[in-house]
């Protein structure tokens, strides 16, 4: 039997975040009342944002009447008020930083976080020459590069916002409040999966592409997959990178007509192929956990090795 390959139910060599789970104010009541806090931030208070943003800009109440930069800035709107509401659930409710739904060591590590970021977003690119090389008429280049330009640091600021409030709530806070029901890592993975797909079921790639999309897009070739990286990592901050690397390339770099973010990208698609899109989001996802859990796994250091090591600085 290979001791070293990965083991869903075997402890880490250290806590990990979701150890988090039960530090400071952690009773089952704080978590219910956070959830329902954070919820009301985004779903409520970030949707009447939305609506009203919509009314500013178009009179009506329609956000596919607008262009595709402002649906852009409306379908966003709502994730500050979603990070906002988690803000305060972990300070108020919980007496904890948002940190702790990265990690449970003192600093975030920006490099690993990088690392996520590259490695999914190099896998993406090559999934997109392999859509290309398939049908090269299927692409054709944005012919509004002032407009890309222009738009460029907004899309770069409101997706980051965007994913980094996702992960923090689907695979940090998610995450940490199930383990207090079961700290099976296959159920935790499965919750943080399931609850990361229910908001994307209104998608219109979901309703073109059924449950293909549904099950391998959003449960399994991203929700499953960061989950199982973030649990075994002992971190979010892989699933941080790789989030902002998928939605910010799909902004900027390929874009799809009829998604759910229609952008000035620099290159556009045909209409959308759920089987394909499924077969490549799906490939990625899996060389992903394989080379961020393989030649790019953490090596953490030993108790005794981490004590002299504090020892000496």
């Amino acid at each position: 039997m290979n001791e070293s390959a990965p083991n869903l139910r075997a402890p880490t060599h250290e806590p990990g975040y979701v150890a988090e789970a039960r530090r400071d104010k952690h009773q089952w009541w704080r978590y219910v009342l956070g959830m329902l806090v954070t919820l009301v931030a985004w779903l409520i208070v970030g949707s009447t944002v939305s609506l009203l943003i919509t009314y500013a800009i178009s009179g009506g109440l329609d956000p596919t009447a607008l262009d595709p930069v402002a649906g852009f800035v409306v379908t966003m709107a709502g994730f500050p008020f979603f990070l906002a509401g988690l803000f305060l659930t972990m300070r108020v409710i919980h007496r904890r930083t948002l940190r702790s739904l990265v990690t449970h060591r003192a600093r975030i590590d920006w490099t690993r976080v990088g690392q996520g970021f590259l490695v999914w977003l190099v896998l993406w690119s090559l999934g997109q020459l392999c859509r290309f090389l398939l049908d090269p008429g299927s692409f054709s280049v944005s012919g509004n590069l002032a407009a890309l330009a222009v738009f460029v640091p907004f899309a770069v600021v409101l997706t980051a916002v965007q994913t980094t409030t996702e992960e923090l709530f689907f695979r940090g806070y998610t995450v940490q409040t199930a383990s207090l029901i079961w700290g099976n890592r296959i159920f935790l993975a499965v919750i943080s999966a399931v609850l990361f797909t229910l908001p994307h079921l209104t998608n219109p790639e979901a309703a073109a592409g059924g449950w293909v999309t549904v099950f391998f897009g959003y449960f399994l070739g991203t929700g499953v997959v960061w989950a199982v990286v973030s649990l075994l990592d002992g971190t979010t901050e892989l699933a941080i990178g790789a989030h902002f690397a998928n939605n910010i390339a799909n902004v900027l770099l390929v874009g799809t007509s009829g998604s759910i973010v229609g952008t000035p990208a620099l290159f556009m698609g045909d209409e959308y192929d759920p089987v394909l899109s499924a077969v490549i989001t799906t490939s990625i996802a899996v060389l992903f956990a394989l080379i961020v859990l393989g030649p790019l796994r953490r090596r953490e250091r030993s108790p005794a090795t981490a004590a002299a090591g504090e020892v000496r600085a």
